[in-house]
């Protein structure tokens, strides 16, 4: 009932930047909380930075200053500026949210949703 589709991942030297977009699409009602998650290879997946429908955000200490989460409600679409990259930030990064949706019958549910994912390289 909820899609959540990624794009802007890639590869990147150190020191630059990326914007990644996650948009929602299907049949909502209203999103809660959205945020970026990542995973790196052998490392549990981590919460990089969040923001709620009313704009407040949070963000992992390791991203502070360097990441910048936003939103456009409009277009249920949540944004991730990464600037100064750092190999570390080299993970897989997750788009989550948590959606309110309803189905054919009108019922209307409360889920968490995630994204495929994308992949950010950033070289050394």
């Amino acid at each position: 009932q909820v899609q959540l589709a990624e794009s802007g991942g890639g590869l990147v030297q150190a020191g630059g930047s990326l914007r990644l977009s996650c948009a929602a699409s299907g049949s909502i009602f209203s999103i809660n909380a959205m945020g970026w998650y990542r995973q790196a290879p052998g490392k549990q997946r981590e919460l990089v930075a969040a923001i709620t429908s009313g704009l407040s955000t949070n963000y992992a200490d390791s991203v502070k200053g360097r990441f910048t989460i936003s939103r456009d409600n409009a277009k249920n679409t949540v944004y991730l500026q990464m600037d100064s990259l750092k190999p570390e930030d080299t993970a897989v990064y997750y788009c989550n949210a948590d959606v309110t949706y309803y189905s054919s019958g009108g019922t209307y549910y409360a889920d968490g949703h995630w994204g495929q994912g994308t992949q950010v390289t950033v070289s050394s």
